[in-house]
């Protein structure tokens, strides 16, 4: 098996992602914090590893891996069961579908990087940045939960194993939590992120559980 180590940040949804995969996986992995807002990620070293600038990154025996997906597809590779991108079609798609939903219609709006753009660049307040990073969380999560509506499935997003939508789901949701999105209009959403945060795998991927954590 592959030397694993991750280049991450606590609070980063994209490195919680994958820090349920590799949860899930049962994968041994060393940890490299990357401070985001001391902006360690916009450094040299860290720029030559990744030149998007951007966490996680994953090295595996001389594979050095950014964006989250990508991640957790190479994961499937290294360590197939238990399998989180699905073979068989159409519940690949399903799943694929979900996931980007997430990972590219809320995630880029809301992420660190463009919350302070919004306040450096273009002088958005306290207020503004708050309403813009609800009005995305609630817009996006609107659509996962008819996603999930119209799976039917559950406890998890597409059954009772988690997949890489449940991987995406559940970060997500946690940082809306943490800034205080009203999600009262997403049962279904709400009901998957409390079954999957109570198993073992995703607690020890939980932002507070790791070595950066800052409370």
């Amino acid at each position: 098996m592959a030397s694993l180590q991750l280049y991450g940040y606590f609070n980063s949804s994209t490195s919680y992602r994958v820090r349920i995969a590799l949860a899930l996986k049962g994968l041994a992995y060393d940890t490299v914090p990357i401070d985001l807002r001391a902006q360690q990620q916009r450094g040299a070293d860290y720029l030559a590893l990744n030149p998007g600038g951007c966490v996680p990154t994953l090295r595996a025996d001389g594979v050095d891996l950014g964006q989250s997906l990508a991640i957790i597809d190479y994961l499937d590779t290294l360590q197939p069961q238990p399998r989180l991108i699905p073979l068989e079609q159409p519940r690949r798609a399903r799943v694929l579908e979900l996931s980007q939903t997430i990972a590219c219609d809320i995630h880029p709006l809301d992420n660190l990087r463009v919350l302070r753009y919004l306040k450096d660049r273009l002088g958005a307040g306290d207020d503004a940045r708050r309403d813009w990073y609800a009005h995305w969380v609630a817009d996006g999560l609107g659509t996962v939960e008819r996603l999930l509506e119209r799976a039917d499935a559950g406890p998890c997003c597409f059954g009772a194993q988690p997949t890489l939508a449940d991987c995406c789901l559940v970060p997500q949701v946690a940082n809306a939590l943490r800034m205080q999105c009203p999600l009262d209009a997403f049962p279904r959403v709400r009901a998957v992120y409390a079954h999957c945060t109570a198993l073992p795998a995703f607690a020890a991927a939980a932002p507070a559980r790791q070595p950066d954590h800052v409370g």
